[in-house]
């Protein structure tokens, strides 16, 4: 059994490159490559993969269809995450997070794939400028080569 620390750690070397399946209203697949790292929820400290976001179509597809896969690799070694996005942004507002803790909560993400940045108020402005989202996703199910 692959946990998702496991999983997550296949991407390291790759600054946490990771493939992102979302489900289209068609029923194929929209595939995009983001950068993801494992952090604690915010509201509930479960475990969970987080990605940052302001890709229209995948955060469109999320809205309706939540169901989301994670493709990790190191060479031919690899593993997935299946699982239930939950957005947290300007335009997917959560009651437990203000402004504040979304700019955090984009850090701590950025952070947790790797990312390293020596202006961080920077990095804030262009996050919400841009729009970008915090999309944490609850595995439901994890397994690997």
């Amino acid at each position: 059994m692959t946990t998702l620390e496991e999983a997550a750690a296949l991407a390291r070397h790759d600054r946490g490159l990771v493939v992102i399946s979302t489900l289209r209203s068609n029923g194929t697949i929209q595939a995009s490559l983001v950068n993801a790292g494992v952090i604690a929820h915010p509201a509930t400290g479960e475990t969970v993969l987080g990605l940052v976001t302001a890709g229209r179509i995948k955060l469109a597809n999320l809205r309706v269809r939540p169901q989301v896969t994670a493709i990790f690799r190191d060479g031919w070694q690899w593993a997935a995450v299946e699982g239930h996005a939950e957005l947290v942004g300007p335009d997917d507002p959560q009651p437990w997070l203000d402004a504040e803790g979304l700019r955090h909560l984009r850090r701590e993400i950025f952070a947790a794939a790797g990312g390293e940045h020596d202006n961080w108020d920077e990095y804030d402005r262009v996050m919400a400028e841009e729009g970008r989202a915090a999309v944490l996703i609850r595995p439901d199910r994890i397994y690997s080569n």
